[in-house]
Order: C-alpha cells, then structure tokens, then sequence
C-alpha cells in the first residue's frame, strides 16, 4: 500500500498527521506537486515535482496510484478517475469517494462549476476546522488498520 497526496492544496495539518502515519506504520506517502514541498527527513516520505500545468500532478497521481493504494485528494474529478482504477479516496475532510459514491459527488460539483460559469455565486466551501481534520485523522486510521498486515 501507498499513500498519494494531492499536495498543491492539502492543508498542512493534514500533510503532518501523514507525515506521522507514515513513520508510525512503515507505509509509503508521496506528496505530488507542481513546486518544491519541504518534507521531513523520513525513509517513508518523500515528494515528486511536476510541470506547472492544468491536472498535470492530477495525471501523475492517476499514472502511478494502483489498486489497495489511497490517494488523499478534494479533486473530485481526480478521485473519480482513481476510484474507477481500484484506488482508495479520502477528501482531507474526512470523506471517503467510493465507487459506491462518486458519481453522485461528480455530478454536484459539475452542477455547482455551471452554476459558477453562468454568473450564479455559490459561495465556496466552508474553511477548514478542527473537526475535518478530527474526521480525517480518524478515517484515515481506520482505512490503515484496515490494511496494515499484522505482524
């Protein structure tokens, strides 16, 4: 199992409980960006730079994620082309995409961008709290336990 990160709009609060995650488990976690991230010193972590360019981190993700791997993302386009592909999904919210969901979360967001593209102002989402990141921790160390071999 692999942890891919979305990492160019991942809270750090989260990229720190997955920094811990990976040194406390042993499990790869690799943040894929379009600039520089600073990572800490750890055989179990490290970081990809791509171009800049539209999705171009997006098509990394999808290129090296395999199934049994999770890719933690708010990309729902993202998260759909994964899914599709075996590979586990948790927003940084604390939502899993499943294939049992994403088509319902894809058609949303789709609804909201023309929504947006015909000049109706939605709002966006509500900042980050203590909460998500409460959510997220414990999704996250479900979907480890779930997965991790015994020794």
């Amino acid at each position: 199992m692999h942890i891919w990160v979305d990492a160019d709009a991942c809270p750090g609060v989260i990229k720190d409980m997955l920094f811990r995650v990976a040194d406390r488990t042993q499990i790869s976690v690799t943040l894929v960006a379009n600039r520089y991230l600073r990572t800490p010193p750890s055989r179990f972590i490290k970081s990809i730079v791509v171009p800049a360019g539209f999705d171009v981190a997006d098509k990394e993700i999808v290129k090296l994620a395999q199934a049994g791997d999770l890719v933690i993302t708010a990309d729902i386009p993202l998260a759909a082309e994964v899914v599709a592909n075996g590979v586990a999904v948790l927003n940084p919210r604390g939502e899993m995409y499943t294939v049992d969901n994403i088509q319902q979360h894809l058609t949303m967001r789709n609804f909201m961008e023309e929504l947006r593209g015909s000049g109706v102002e939605t709002g966006g989402p509500a900042a980050f709290s203590q909460a998500d990141g409460r959510a997220f921790a414990r999704q996250l160390d479900r979907f480890v336990a779930q997965r991790k071999p015994t020794p």
